[in-house]
Order: structure tokens, then sequence, then C-alpha cells
């Protein structure tokens, strides 16, 4: 349900400041050609590899203070920033530089019988506001995404990356002023806390679309209480269903690395969907179970563990969780159909995947799961902005409106129509 925003009259009047200067930013942003833009986004880059020290000094003093606070390890995970993690932020600039602007296409155009010649073309959305937290990557990949389709952006980071996004936003904004395009393009409100993340939910007519990244709870508290309109990211309950034909080997190696690889991530699997009799589930459980990961199982899945697997048995309440760790709820179906109705019933539309040597089951998982990314024969974490092609992404959008899946440059974009006449007027 909704509640109530609490912000004091001086925060609000501040971040409404801020968002009138983002405004004024994104005019001249907006104007900004391809070649001064990917400037901008070079010169971030070389900065933050000039500045990796300082910024994992910083990230390391949040991190101590988060591990006291008993942050859990998949969440600390998504905190920490080493020297590569920074260089691959670096790498996702760059990659962003290379890609097409989307500003300015013609999305399509035609000259009516009248004469009037009608042109769709792609404009940035505006002023977008971003809350997330606990993940400083974001604040790269969301300032760079900005800057190269024209939005100016406001973001409120979390108190968890506190002193890392600092450095990381001073960063960015140096580099804009650097390159000559506005350093209010992108600002943050975290210097106001969580009364910072209510103004932004509140500041309707100067902030043009929310985003917001992370777990259920600040998704769901930012999609009830904003009056902001919002885009609704990143929450992943994800399915893998393991047919009767699955190959074993196929389906130990995408298990381990959809649940291991890093568990924190919402485009990790939560849940296992194991067809009745499906001969690849004993080496899954097992491997599953050797790696670390805690097993929560249905009655029917109990019968068919292996030997020397340990589980805990599931609740109702399993089977809707987005675990963020090493845990894993595992149900066994009759089939395909009825995986189908589980996926439905508990999806949360982010990413499915079947396992199967089975064209026809393939082919129908596909055509009737309902989610922003579907797979056939491989892990669900490839839902991501880089690893498809888009250089880097906001969020993951699991709604249908505007935008679907990772969302890119194009995403953050909308269209206007411009129509030139020679004096036309409509009889």
């Amino acid at each position: 349900m909704a509640e109530q925003l609490e912000v004091n009259e001086k925060t609000m009047q501040s971040v409404v400041h801020m968002a009138e200067d983002a405004r004024v930013a994104s005019l001249k942003l907006g104007r900004a050609d391809s070649n001064w833009k990917n400037r901008a986004l070079e010169a971030v880059a070389v900065s933050l590899e000039k500045h990796a020290a300082i910024i994992t000094e910083q990230n390391a003093l949040d991190l101590e203070r988060e591990h006291e606070a008993g942050m859990s390890p998949a969440m600390l995970d998504r905190l920490a920033l080493n020297a590569h993690r920074v260089g691959e932020l670096a790498g996702a600039l760059r990659a962003l530089i290379g890609l097409p602007d989307p500003v300015g296409e013609v999305m399509r155009g035609s000259t009516l019988p009248n004469g009037l010649r009608m042109q769709q073309v792609r404009v940035p959305l505006g002023v977008i506001g971003a809350i997330y937290e606990a993940r400083p990557n974001v604040t790269v990949d969301i300032a760079g995404l900005a800057i190269k389709s024209g939005n100016a952006v406001l973001l409120r980071g979390g108190s968890a990356a506190e002193k890392t996004n600092q450095v990381i936003v001073r960063i960015i904004r140096d580099a804009l002023y650097a390159t000559g395009l506005p350093i209010d393009s992108v600002q943050s409100v975290d210097e106001f806390g969580r009364e910072g993340a209510n103004a932004l939910m509140l500041a309707t007519g100067k902030i043009d679309v929310l985003i917001p990244r992370g777990g259920r709870g600040l998704i769901q508290s930012v999609v009830q209480n904003s009056r902001v309109p919002v885009i609704e990211t990143g929450e992943g309950n994800c399915h893998i269903f393991v047919d009767e034909s699955a190959d074993e080997k196929m389906a130990v190696e995408i298990l381990l690395n959809a649940k291991t690889q890093r568990p924190g991530t919402c485009n990790t699997v939560e849940t296992l969907l194991l067809a009745k009799g499906a001969k690849a589930a004993p080496a899954v459980l097992t491997a599953l179970f050797r790696a670390g990961v805690t097993l929560h199982v249905d009655a029917d899945t109990r019968e068919i563990l292996p030997e020397g697997v340990e589980a805990v048995d599931a609740t109702e309440e399993d089977w809707s969780t987005e675990y963020g760790s090493l845990d894993l709820a595992v149900k066994t179906v009759a089939g395909l159909p009825d995986a189908r109705r589980h996926i439905r019933t508990y999806s949360t539309g982010h990413s499915e995947a079947i396992i199967t040597n089975d064209l026809v089951n393939a082919e129908t998982f596909v055509r009737d799961v309902d989610s922003a990314a579907v797979y056939v024969n491989a892990s669900t974490r490839f839902t991501d902005g880089g690893q498809f092609g888009l250089g880097a992404e906001v969020g993951i959008s699991t709604q249908k409106l505007h935008a679907r899946g990772p969302m890119g440059l194009e995403q953050l974009t909308t269209s206007k129509w411009i129509v030139r006449g020679d004096g036309h007027t409509r009889s």
C-alpha cells in the first residue's frame, strides 16, 4: 500500500531546484552531437582508470561499514569495487561510445497525399531520476547511458555506497566540465538521505521518469508511492525448467552458472523445475549441493534426492522468493504444461529458461512463457545490457509499457512527430 512520504520543505525545495538545473542541462546535452558526448564518455573512462585507487579506497570504507552492519555476502559482492571492476566500468563506457547515438534517428517517415511531410524521430526523455542501493557500478552505467542519450539524471545511490558514489559522481561531473558539457547533467541527491529519494518520487512535472533498481522492497516502494511515472525494473524470481530430454552435462553447467556465479544478481535462477523422470535431475541436484547451494525442495523432489544430498523442505513462500543468495527452490513437475503454470503463477517476468533436447518443447516454451527474456539451453545470467550488446543498462524492465528487458540507449528515448507543410490547413 502507498504510504505518506515525508519530506521537509527545505529538502523538497533543494531537490526541485536540482531538477530544474537538470532540465536546463538536458536542453544543452540534448543538442550535443555524438562526437561531443563520446568525448565526455571517454573523459569519464580515463578518469575512472586514473582514480581507481581512490575509488577502491573509498569503497573499502563502505564495505567495512556494511560488513559490520550485517550486510549479506551477496549484497557485499554487489557493493564491492576492485581495480578489475573499475576497469570494466571504463570498458562499458567505451562500449557505449561505439554504439550508434539514438537521438535524432528517424524511426519512420512519409509524405501524405496532401503533401505534408512527416517524420517520427527519437528524442531524449529529458530528466531521469534513478533510485538504487548498494550498487556503485550503476552510478557509472546510468550516467553513461544518460549522457549518450542526451538525458540529465538525478541519482539516489543509497547510504551503503555513500563514499564510493561520492567520488564517482565527482569524477563524472569533472569530466563533463572538462569537455564543455553541463555538469548538472549528472547530480546526486544522496546528501538528503531517504528524504532525497522521497523528494524524487514527489517531483511531479520536474522529473520525467523514475527508475528504481534493487530488491523487491525498494522497487515496490517506488512503484506504490511515486507520483512521477515509474519504469519497474529488476525484481527477478527467475526459473529454469529441466525437461525429460535435457542433457545431463549441459544441465549441470547451466544450473551451476545460473545459481552460483553471482548469486546476488537479479538474473540469478531462484527456482529449479524438474520434469518428473528427467534423466539430468540426480546430477544437477548433486552438483548444486556440492557447490554449497541450499536446496528448498518439495515432497516429490525429496523422494529423488541422490544419496548424500541434503535439503530443507520448501514452503509456499519459497516459490515466490528472490533469495539473492546460495538458496534455490526446487520442485518436481509433471511436465512442460505444469512448468508453464508454475512460472505463470510465481514469475516476476524477468528471465526464464528451458534445458531440453526436444525442439517442440523448446518452441512451446518460447511461445508460451511471457517474460522479458526467455532462454533455450542457456543460463539466465545473460540478461544484462552489456551481454546483450547494449553497452550497459539502466536496469531490466519487467513491465510491458515503453521498455521491456535490459534498458539501453534506445529505451532512454521517446519520440516526437515533425510535420512540415507549405501553408497546409485542414478542411
